[in-house]
């Protein structure tokens, strides 16, 4: 008996550390899914957040477009504002009138 109990003993033993290294070989899987999880779910928000940025980048620039191109109507150019030399000129006639009726009838 005491012989059969060590091969007993012997088989008990290689089934223990057959089941360790199966338990190790499902940890290293698990981590491996994990980690696929984990570079997937990344992937997705990396991908969205391009999405977004490219949708923004569109956006924005039909934004300025519009801006551009809708400008207000009722605004002034700068060509129609009249130089300050101009304007001086066009109230010249009136200021010469005067200078004549109060200096030279003296």
């Amino acid at each position: 008996m005491d012989c059969f109990y060590k091969i007993g003993y012997y088989l008990v033993e290689k089934e223990v550390k057959l089941m360790n290294f199966i338990k190790l070989i499902l940890i290293v899987l698990g981590l491996i899914l994990a980690f696929m999880l984990v570079s997937s779910v990344i992937g997705l928000v990396y991908s969205a957040l391009w999405y977004l940025l490219i949708i923004g980048i569109i956006g924005g620039s039909g934004y300025v477009g519009y801006k551009l191109l809708t400008k207000e109507r009722g605004a002034a150019k700068l060509e129609d504002k009249t130089p300050i030399a101009i304007a001086d000129t066009q109230n010249a006639d009136r200021v010469l009138e005067e200078y004549r009726r109060k200096h030279l009838n003296e």
